[in-house]
């Protein structure tokens, strides 16, 4: 435990800024999380102090931030309102923490290798677009039912033009001009002339204050255009420690003998897990030492802090990958950035509450909507396409589902259930696709026991999916040091996008850093392997 210490307090002067420029992406995310969630924003702040102090420390990763997340938004939005109670929802939190925290005791933290990438992008994407649509309403000032859903905006259905109109009398013009400012604030802030000179203050704080200048200048000059209080962030100020640890919420425990509950916790686990796995594989590659995180352990962290978060009512959390990349950007050395970077929202939540009042909800939706354009971007519909039917078919089969599910509300008994149904839909047809491609030959990977200086011969079988990913993972990270290495693709009719990655990362990052010479045979003329993965990971 001291050598721990000492190693987290080693590089005081390269975490303390870092946790500051991450604690500078977290605020306004945590509060606009909040808003994509329907929640309270007190209980975003609190997701964002738990993933940083308790995760953080817990945490077997030097550079991974945690927090709450964009993509569990959509979730916890449709949850809150099917359950009915938000503290009855904080028990599904609570359920995802136990559920992640026994995944961990049965070793379960390679459980993203048998998920294919076509599967979780498209999840990602769908959550993508369920963000943009329910951020519209806060864009334009018509919370018609105060929950952000667009299908709430506009009479569907009506035969009456006129009715499909009536919105746009609603518009709150001032609310919609913070909006659109802040979205044109954090596109130029990503130009390269801005962001190589000022690379340590995001955009997105940027985007707030300067839509609260607006509104404050609107109020100085009397302006039709002040956004009222209620499309501003709200959050009460403690005038007393008694009074501050009263606006925590509880649980009801009664959430366990509730079955919508249990379903909730049990997809919360799910895709906070997924989501956790993903970010920590891409902050392993961000790292300049290249180490590689116990995913048992961080699914441990995870389980805890996402326990802690039910019991005192905050939302789920995962490993966030912009705040991790922001870390790693900003020069971060090891977990006390992470640490600090939760204590400076802690102190923010109890000296400053009344100068979070002034932001405008628009400007929160503007960061949302940015971000869920992040994700369902039109590249990613033709980079799917381009890498083929087996990639392309799940992909298109889950964001369908869920979009027609959680969006559309084509299913009503399954509103809210989209996400899963819909990686479920997804993962049937994979293995469908798979076990059509794959009917009559199996799996086949030869490796014998070899020592260091030796030359491996690995050959590929005729159908490779992503279902041999993990074994072919675990074979490769085992290589030994100081060995050449020939991967035999020539008799193989098949291999899976996701295996071809996976050889390429081999190849390409991890055997020269251990010193291993690796060829590939039998890939150039079938799989164009350098073309076909020429692509960064969205992740």
């Amino acid at each position: 435990m001291s050598s721990t210490k000492e190693s987290m307090f080693k590089y005081l002067k390269n975490d303390l800024p870092s946790g500051l420029v991450v604690f500078l992406v977290a605020l306004p995310l945590c509060l606009g999380i909040s808003l994509a969630s329907g929640a309270p924003f007190f209980s975003g702040l609190i997701s964002g102090i738990i993933g940083g102090v308790v995760i953080g420390y817990l945490s077997g990763s030097k550079l991974s931030v945690s927090g709450p997340a964009a993509g569990l938004a959509a979730l916890v939005l449709a949850a809150i309102t099917n359950i009915g109670a938000f503290d009855l929802f904080l028990c599904a939190v609570l359920i995802a923490g136990i559920l992640q925290i026994l995944m961990s005791v049965a070793r379960l933290g390679g459980i993203a290798n048998y998920f294919p990438s076509s599967v979780i992008k498209g999840m990602l994407t769908s959550i993508g677009i369920l963000i943009i649509a329910k951020q519209i309403p806060h864009a334009v000032g018509y919370e018609k039912e105060e929950k952000g859903n667009l299908t709430e905006l506009v009479s569907f259905g009506s035969e009456d033009w006129h009715k499909l109109l009536e919105p746009l009398q609603h518009i709150q013009v001032g609310v919609f001009i913070i909006c659109i400012v802040s979205i044109l604030i954090m596109i130029v802030w990503e130009k390269p002339f801005i962001k190589n000179k000022v690379k340590f203050i995001p955009g997105a704080l940027v985007a707030v204050i300067v839509a609260i200048l607006i509104n404050e200048i609107f109020k100085a000059t009397q302006s039709p255009l002040v956004v009222e209080d209620n499309h501003l962030v709200q959050i009460k100020a403690a005038k007393s420690a008694g009074e501050f640890f009263s606006f925590f919420t509880l649980p009801d425990f009664n959430g366990f003998l509730n079955s919508k509950v249990i379903v909730t916790g049990i997809m919360i686990a799910i895709i906070a897990t997924l989501e956790t796995l993903l970010s920590i594989e891409a902050v392993d590659n961000l790292d300049p030492e290249r180490k590689v995180t116990n995913t048992n352990k961080e699914l441990l962290a995870q389980g805890i802090g996402n326990a802690v978060s039910g019991l005192i009512g905050g939302l789920p959390i995962t490993s966030v990958i912009v705040r991790s990349s922001a870390n790693v950007n900003a020069g971060a050395k090891s977990k006390l950035s992470a640490i600090f970077h939760g204590i400076l929202l802690l102190v923010c939540v109890v000296t400053i509450p009344s100068l979070l009042n002034y932001i405008p909800l628009s400007a929160l939706a503007a960061i949302l909507l940015i971000t869920g354009y992040k994700l369902c971007k039109i590249a990613v519909f033709s980079q799917m396409i381009k890498n083929g039917k087996y990639q392309y078919i799940p992909f298109f089969i889950t964001v369908i589902v869920i979009i027609c599910i959680d969006l559309l509300g084509l299913y009503p008994s399954l509103k809210g259930e989209g996400l899963l149904v819909g990686v479920i839909a997804g993962l049937i047809a994979a293995f469908g696709a798979i076990l059509h491609g794959n009917l009559k030959n199996s799996y086949f990977f030869h490796k014998d026991k070899h020592q260091e200086n030796d030359i491996i011969n690995i050959h590929l079988s005729e159908e490779v999916s992503f279902l041999n990913k993990a074994a072919i993972r675990e074979t490769l990270d085992h290589i030994p040091g100081n060995t050449r290495v020939t991967i035999n693709a020539s008799n193989t009719d098949y291999i899976d996008f996701d295996v071809l990655e996976l050889i390429k990362e081999f190849r390409d990052i991890k055997a020269p850093l251990k010193n291993i010479t690796c060829k590939l045979e039998g890939f150039q003329e079938k799989y164009q392997i350098e073309n076909l993965l020429n692509v960064q990971s969205t992740h």
